[in-house]
């Protein structure tokens, strides 16, 4: 008998059973795909030779993750690299607001009425960025807080809506760049704890930047994978998984699943009836026949960019898809070009390139238009630099990853309370009715990104009820 089975190789998975392997408990990951993976995946979706993510590109949550950090993921050849600077904003005058990794730089961006502001804002964290992170991904109480005083200090300025925090800047550039930052995950902008996901990206940034991993986001799941081999673990791809009887015997399974999934796996009912999805996204990859032809010089040196021409143009596009049912015209547009960082993920003098904007969940149309004529906006003459394109609505996406439900990729919206305590309001949110099953994914806390801190807590989870019934 197994310690412990997990279902799904995705980040988190992954995560799991490294944390569980490294504690002597016998492992095994079963991945219904034929790849590890799962929001972190790269492949040639377009032309040979262009390596595309399909989810994920960009990592800013993950260089950070304290739970990557304590393992030696280098040695399996995860290599961070980063442009210039993490991300840009540039605005419809040729002009634009940038995150870069000096707080100073990033502030003077926004100009002298708010500089002051942002530096007062972001300052006071950036010393203590380390705890204050792990405090913060590891609630709910996985553990106790390591520093209370400066995680009661965060929480006052990021438990309000985001709406009430840019009140504080003068100026529409400070604004809208914040405002794309809470746009991450796909959360509207007058939600409670929004302000403090805008000031986690924001810090990110400043403390280790927004990479890229050399090669394509495939070479984390890879690097999990290698390492948990390495400690005995074993991993199973192509090997669906429709009910508990389809698993080896084990004390304890742990699954990176959506809480749909979960309930129908192992037949907990209507367990997770209340928990809500959000908005989906319709992504697009590119294969380029060269740099995206910014008019914004920053933009074209940065790893992400953020393409919106307001604050206002962002809150309409997220309130059209979360609370409107419809396509947002023009569409808010998260943009990573992985290729400006690391030049082998295309030929020579080409580019890879993605766009994603909100659409509502399970929406069936095509937002290809509207996402090119919102580059082009930006990008003049973005069209004639496309040789290929592939394209992914919310369908599309959840079929690639059953996680994405809808084509959620954050697996469940993350408004409300629904940001904080999921996927449903219990201190133990890991654990279900069931005593040995587990659920480790982004539908449980701290949430979406590459980071694998839901399956470092989850694991945390595990191993302290399988100590207790030794």
């Amino acid at each position: 008998m197994l310690d412990a089975v997990v279902v799904g190789a995705g980040p988190n998975g992954l995560t799991a059973a490294v944390e569980l392997a490294r504690r002597g408990f016998s492992v095994a990951v079963f991945e219904a795909r034929s790849t590890v993976g799962g929001g972190a995946r790269t492949e040639e979706l377009t032309l040979p030779g262009f390596r595309h993510d399909p989810c994920s590109a960009a990592h800013p949550l993950g260089v950070n993750s304290p739970a990557f950090r304590a393992m030696p993921l280098e040695r399996y050849g995860l290599e961070w690299l980063h442009a210039r600077l993490p991300m840009a904003h540039p605005f419809p005058d040729g002009s634009a607001a940038v995150l870069a990794r000096s707080v100073a730089e990033t502030a003077a961006s926004f100009g002298p009425r708010d500089a002051g502001t942002y530096r007062r804002l972001v300052e006071p964290f950036l010393p203590k960025w380390d705890v204050l992170l792990r405090d913060f991904m590891s609630l709910p109480m996985s553990a106790l807080p390591r520093d209370p005083v400066t995680l009661a200090r965060f929480g006052l300025a990021g438990l309000p809506p985001s709406t009430w925090l840019m009140r504080r800047f003068h100026d529409d550039r400070a604004r809208t760049l914040f405002a794309g930052l809470v746009a991450h995950v796909i959360a509207p902008l007058d939600g409670i704890v929004t302000s403090g996901v805008g000031m986690v990206f924001a810090l990110a940034a400043h403390a280790r930047g927004w990479p890229v991993a050399r090669g394509g986001s495939q070479a984390i799941s890879d690097a999990l994978t290698a390492y948990l081999r390495d400690l005995g673990g074993a991993v199973h791809t192509d090997y669906e998984v429709k009910r508990l009887d389809d698993l080896p015997p084990a004390r304890a399974y742990v699954f990176d699943t959506s809480p749909t999934a979960l309930a129908r796996i192992a037949g907990l009912g209507s367990a997770y009836t209340g928990y809500r999805y959000g908005a989906g996204v319709f992504k697009v990859d590119y294969a380029l026949d060269g740099p995206v032809p910014w008019t914004a010089e920053e933009a074209r040196s940065a790893g992400t960019v953020q393409v919106a021409a307001s604050r206002a143009e962002i809150g309409a596009a997220l309130h059209a898809a979360s609370r409107e049912g419809r396509a947002p015209d023009p569409p808010f547009l998260i943009t990573v070009q992985p290729s400006v960082a690391d030049p082998t993920r295309a030929p020579a003098g080409k580019h890879v390139f993605w766009a994603y904007g909100h659409v509502p969940n399970g929406w069936e149309g095509d937002l290809t238009d509207a996402i090119e004529r919102q580059l082009e906006r930006f990008a003049p003459g973005f069209r004639d630099r496309v040789l290929a394109r592939a394209t992914s609505g919310p369908p599309e996406l959840a079929e690639r990853n059953a996680n994405y439900v809808g084509g959620d990729i954050a697996c469940g919206a993350a408004s409300g309370l629904q940001l904080l305590l999921r996927p449903k309001l219990s201190l133990f949110p890991y654990a279900t009715k069931h005593p040995a099953v587990f659920i480790c994914s982004s539908a449980t806390p701290p949430g979406p990104g590459v980071h694998g801190m839901s399956g470092h807590n989850a694991a945390k989870a595990v191993w302290k009820r399988l100590r207790a019934a030794a």
